[in-house]
């Protein structure tokens, strides 16, 4: 648990990493969450007008949760109150309600409650918390990364705002990376990037901040290093030893001129190669057509591979579940119903879990969607039926199916004639759905893979009684 004001935890974190160091002083400093950061929002108003709603920051981990709640703190003069759901009990809460409680009454200055990874405590941690935030006692603002209607109280979810808060855009990234060189907490100009290795860190990042400057400090560190070993001829040290093949010229001599990060270089301190990945270009496209093509024709190992790759590129893993979702309706259909559940399964264990655990799911769907049988007659059945109504196909609904609860129904002859299908032996009677023009019409034309091999039967039997034909006579087994 940890008891510090804003103004000691500014002065640890100014000696800290680059991403403490950097940390927003105000809203205009903010990076993204635009959507939050507007004139009038209700988090501009907290900060601004002093007001004591609480607040449930929700997004993933880089997107500033921690960093809203230490704005609020400082714009509001308030002290400032921190609890770590992972380490903290139900005494160090009530412990921090009383003092904020009593420091209230005796001074009138109210106390911002801070709650990282608030989804940790328990219904009995959070339940304590619902007196002080009623009464205003403290000002709570919670930050979780897992859905807040799954993981908070309702009764504590009911009484503070909700705020979304969104994966920073690689513009977003690539700014915060850029402001990191240049501001004085930073690297206060000592530092240039190539345009590969900011791309580079905005790949890696996948919309996470303290991710870019992590990668940006890693790499920085090695540039300067390795920049100081060839100044004076020596080895700064082992990793600047092992770096000694990389290009460091034009930069981090006794002029004080830049010493410029370079791709090559990143790399090698972040331990990890540059994805070939554009998410807004041809590779975005071509790389997502891959990984459709590749579960359709069933190489589950190239599916696997463009998911890794998609990945590991910082695509919105949304998307890729989404994909997979369509995909299993589209290409695998009836012929294995239960991929549909699959697929969905996947990307709610997304949205429940999150990265990096959730890509066990997501490359799961992968492989049942890769090996499952496939059919497209799904689409197919409804795109004929659509291309039929968009052509004016439609006819009257015929009267025995209308509704006849109402009263007057029975004079205009609705329902008369409907047979109940439940009342006949085999659960399905002679009748007809379709309207007059469409009678007969087959949308639904089933294969013969996997599941489909026995929904042909089941078709073609129903199909049978309900339009009255005599039933097929059975294969001979003999050919």
């Amino acid at each position: 648990m940890s008891l510090f004001d804003a103004d000691v935890t500014d002065t640890l974190a100014a000696s800290g990493p680059l991403a403490a160091r950097l940390r927003p002083r105000s809203l205009d400093e903010v990076v993204g969450q635009r959507h939050l950061l507007a004139e009038g929002s209700p988090l501009r108003r907290l900060v601004e007008g002093g007001g004591t709603t609480s607040v449930v920051l929700w997004g993933p981990p880089g997107t500033g949760k921690t960093t809203l709640a230490h704005i609020v703190s400082r714009a509001t003069r308030r002290r400032f109150r921190e609890l770590s759901a992972v380490t903290a009990g139900v005494k160090d809460v009530r412990a921090v309600i009383d003092e904020a409680r009593d420091t209230l009454f005796m001074s009138g200055v109210r106390t911002v409650l801070f709650i990282d990874e608030v989804h940790r405590f328990t219904r009995t941690q959070q339940d304590a918390l619902l007196p002080s935030v009623e009464k205003g006692w403290v000002t709570l603002v919670a930050a979780t990364t897992e859905n807040p209607f799954f993981s908070v109280v309702a009764p504590l979810l009911s009484r503070s705002l909700l705020l979304t808060l969104e994966p920073l855009s690689d513009a977003d990234i690539a700014d915060l990376v850029e402001r990191a060189v240049a501001d004085p907490r930073g690297y206060g100009g000592r530092l240039t990037l190539t345009e590969e290795a900011r791309d580079h860190l905005v790949r890696l990042s996948g919309g996470d901040g303290r991710r870019a400057l992590t990668a940006l400090e890693a790499g920085a560190e090695a540039a300067l290093a390795a920049a100081r070993d060839a100044d004076t001829g020596g080895a700064a040290d082992a990793d600047a030893d092992s770096d000694a093949d990389i290009d460091t010229t034009g930069g981090g001599d006794s002029a004080g001129e830049a010493v410029p990060l370079r791709l090559e270089l990143l790399e090698r301190a972040v331990d990890r190669s540059a994805v070939r990945y554009d998410r807004e270009g041809d590779q975005h496209y071509d790389v997502v057509s891959a990984f459709i093509k590749s579960m359709r024709g069933g190489d589950v190992d190239a599916a696997l591979h463009y998911l890794a790759r998609m990945l590991e590129a910082g695509e919105d893993p949304r998307f890729v579940a989404r994909r997979m979702i369509i995909l299993a309706s589209e290409d695998v259909g009836m012929a294995d119903p239960g991929a549909l559940g699959v697929a969905v399964s996947a990307a709610q264990a997304l949205e429940l879990v999150g990265l990096p655990e959730a890509r066990l799911a997501l490359a799961q769907a992968v492989i049942h969607l890769t090996l499952a049988p496939k059919s497209n007659t799904v689409i197919t059945a409804i795109d004929a039926a659509t291309a039929d109504v968009r052509a004016g196909r439609l006819g009257p609904v015929p009267p025995h199916l209308r509704d006849a609860h109402y009263r007057g129904a029975s004079r205009l002859g609705h329902g008369a004639g409907y047979r109940y299908p439940h009342d006949h032996p085999d659960g399905v009677v002679r009748q007809q759905y379709a309207p007059d023009v469409l009678a007969g019409s087959d949308y639904y034309r089933p294969t013969g893979h996997g599941f489909e091999r026995r929904a042909t039967e089941r078709v073609e039997f129903l199909r049978g009684v309900l339009r009255g034909r005599p039933p097929e006579p059975p294969a001979d087994p003999a050919g």
